[in-house]
Protein backbone atom coordinates (compact mmCIF):
# COMPACT_ATOMS: atom_id res chain seq x y z
CA UNK A 1 0.00 0.00 0.00
CA UNK A 2 1.71 3.28 -0.87
CA UNK A 3 -0.06 6.52 1.65
CA UNK A 4 1.02 9.93 2.19
CA UNK A 5 3.84 10.09 4.85
CA UNK A 6 2.91 11.48 8.25
CA UNK A 7 4.61 13.52 11.00
CA UNK A 8 4.45 9.18 12.77
CA UNK A 9 6.63 8.21 9.58
CA UNK A 10 9.47 10.98 9.71
CA UNK A 11 11.69 9.06 11.86
CA UNK A 12 11.18 5.98 9.84
CA UNK A 13 11.35 7.75 6.58
CA UNK A 14 14.77 9.35 7.49
CA UNK A 15 16.10 5.67 8.57
CA UNK A 16 15.26 4.38 5.10
CA UNK A 17 17.14 7.16 3.10
CA UNK A 18 20.25 6.64 5.92
CA UNK A 19 20.66 2.80 4.86
CA UNK A 20 19.30 3.19 1.22
CA UNK A 21 21.86 5.51 0.36
CA UNK A 22 25.05 5.03 2.72
CA UNK A 23 27.06 2.40 0.85
CA UNK A 24 27.60 4.95 -1.95
CA UNK A 25 29.74 7.22 0.53
CA UNK A 26 32.89 5.41 -0.55
CA UNK A 27 31.82 6.06 -4.07
CA UNK A 28 31.04 9.64 -4.20
CA UNK A 29 33.41 11.08 -1.27
CA UNK A 30 30.31 12.27 0.58
CA UNK A 31 27.19 11.95 1.97
CA UNK A 32 24.55 11.46 -1.02
CA UNK A 33 22.52 13.95 -1.00
CA UNK A 34 19.27 12.18 0.07
CA UNK A 35 21.01 11.15 3.23
CA UNK A 36 20.92 15.55 4.02
CA UNK A 37 17.17 16.54 3.40
CA UNK A 38 15.05 17.43 6.12
CA UNK A 39 12.24 14.94 5.76
CA UNK A 40 10.11 16.02 8.64
CA UNK A 41 9.79 19.29 6.52
CA UNK A 42 9.57 17.35 3.41
CA UNK A 43 6.48 15.69 5.05
CA UNK A 44 4.42 18.58 6.60
CA UNK A 45 5.01 19.80 3.28
CA UNK A 46 3.11 16.87 1.86
CA UNK A 47 6.24 16.10 -0.33
CA UNK A 48 6.04 12.13 1.40
CA UNK A 49 4.66 8.51 0.22
CA UNK A 50 5.39 5.93 2.25
CA UNK A 51 4.83 2.28 0.76
CA UNK A 52 3.76 -0.18 3.69
CA UNK A 53 4.26 -3.94 3.38
CA UNK A 54 2.40 -5.65 6.34
CA UNK A 55 1.93 -2.15 7.62
CA UNK A 56 5.76 -1.44 8.26
CA UNK A 57 6.92 1.72 5.49
CA UNK A 58 9.50 -0.20 3.29
CA UNK A 59 10.23 2.54 1.27
CA UNK A 60 9.15 6.26 0.24
CA UNK A 61 9.09 8.57 -2.24
CA UNK A 62 9.71 12.70 -2.19
CA UNK A 63 7.92 14.00 -5.16
CA UNK A 64 8.54 18.06 -5.95
CA UNK A 65 6.33 19.78 -8.47
CA UNK A 66 8.50 21.83 -11.40
CA UNK A 67 7.14 24.21 -13.68
CA UNK A 68 7.15 21.56 -16.45
CA UNK A 69 7.28 18.54 -14.97
CA UNK A 70 6.76 16.51 -11.71
CA UNK A 71 10.39 16.04 -10.38
CA UNK A 72 11.11 12.84 -8.14
CA UNK A 73 13.58 13.49 -6.09
CA UNK A 74 14.12 11.07 -4.16
CA UNK A 75 13.00 6.85 -4.25
CA UNK A 76 14.65 4.26 -1.35
CA UNK A 77 13.63 1.22 -0.23
CA UNK A 78 14.61 0.24 3.14
CA UNK A 79 17.78 -2.78 2.11
CA UNK A 80 16.06 -5.06 4.06
CA UNK A 81 12.77 -5.01 1.75
CA UNK A 82 14.81 -4.31 -1.44
CA UNK A 83 14.04 -7.08 -4.18
CA UNK A 84 10.43 -7.45 -3.75
CA UNK A 85 8.97 -4.80 -6.28
CA UNK A 86 8.32 -1.91 -3.66
CA UNK A 87 11.04 0.41 -5.65
CA UNK A 88 8.76 -0.78 -9.28
CA UNK A 89 5.70 0.44 -7.50
CA UNK A 90 6.84 3.65 -5.98
CA UNK A 91 8.24 4.52 -9.23
CA UNK A 92 4.84 3.90 -10.49
CA UNK A 93 2.66 5.84 -8.59
CA UNK A 94 5.02 8.36 -9.18
CA UNK A 95 4.08 8.16 -12.42
CA UNK A 96 0.72 8.21 -11.56
CA UNK A 97 0.61 11.12 -9.42
CA UNK A 98 2.77 12.97 -12.12
CA UNK A 99 -0.47 12.55 -14.63
CA UNK A 100 -2.96 13.23 -11.71
CA UNK A 101 -1.48 16.68 -11.27
CA UNK A 102 -1.07 16.93 -15.09
CA UNK A 103 1.98 16.68 -16.14
CA UNK A 104 3.48 15.04 -19.36
CA UNK A 105 6.66 14.21 -18.33
CA UNK A 106 8.72 13.00 -15.30
CA UNK A 107 12.01 14.21 -14.17
CA UNK A 108 14.98 12.59 -12.16
CA UNK A 109 18.53 13.00 -11.42
CA UNK A 110 20.91 10.71 -9.97
CA UNK A 111 24.52 10.53 -9.10
CA UNK A 112 26.73 8.78 -11.80
CA UNK A 113 28.75 6.80 -9.31
CA UNK A 114 25.22 5.26 -8.15
CA UNK A 115 25.38 3.08 -11.31
CA UNK A 116 22.63 0.74 -10.74
CA UNK A 117 20.39 3.69 -11.26
CA UNK A 118 21.82 4.20 -14.78
CA UNK A 119 20.49 0.45 -15.42
CA UNK A 120 17.47 0.88 -13.24
CA UNK A 121 16.00 3.87 -14.74
CA UNK A 122 16.30 3.37 -18.29
CA UNK A 123 14.53 -0.40 -18.03
CA UNK A 124 11.51 1.34 -16.87
CA UNK A 125 11.16 3.36 -19.95
CA UNK A 126 13.24 6.91 -18.71
CA UNK A 127 15.70 8.42 -21.04
CA UNK A 128 18.60 9.90 -20.22
CA UNK A 129 19.13 13.99 -21.16
CA UNK A 130 22.26 15.34 -19.97
CA UNK A 131 24.57 15.49 -17.28
CA UNK A 132 26.39 17.88 -15.61
CA UNK A 133 28.79 18.54 -12.10
CA UNK A 134 27.25 20.78 -9.95
CA UNK A 135 29.17 21.39 -6.64
CA UNK A 136 31.70 18.12 -7.38
CA UNK A 137 28.48 15.78 -7.93
CA UNK A 138 28.40 14.30 -11.17
CA UNK A 139 24.59 14.25 -12.06
CA UNK A 140 22.74 12.23 -14.76
CA UNK A 141 19.34 13.77 -15.70
CA UNK A 142 16.40 11.08 -17.01
CA UNK A 143 13.34 11.74 -17.83
CA UNK A 144 10.02 10.00 -19.03
CA UNK A 145 6.82 11.44 -21.01
CA UNK A 146 3.91 10.07 -19.78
Amino acid sequence: MIRPATEADADVVTAIAQAAFEHYIPRIGVPPIPMLLDYPAAIRAGKVWVATDDAVVAGFVLLEDEPNALLLDVLAVSPAAQGRGIGTHLLTFAETEARRRGYTRITLYTNEAMTENLTYYPRHGYIETTRETIANRHRVFFQKTL
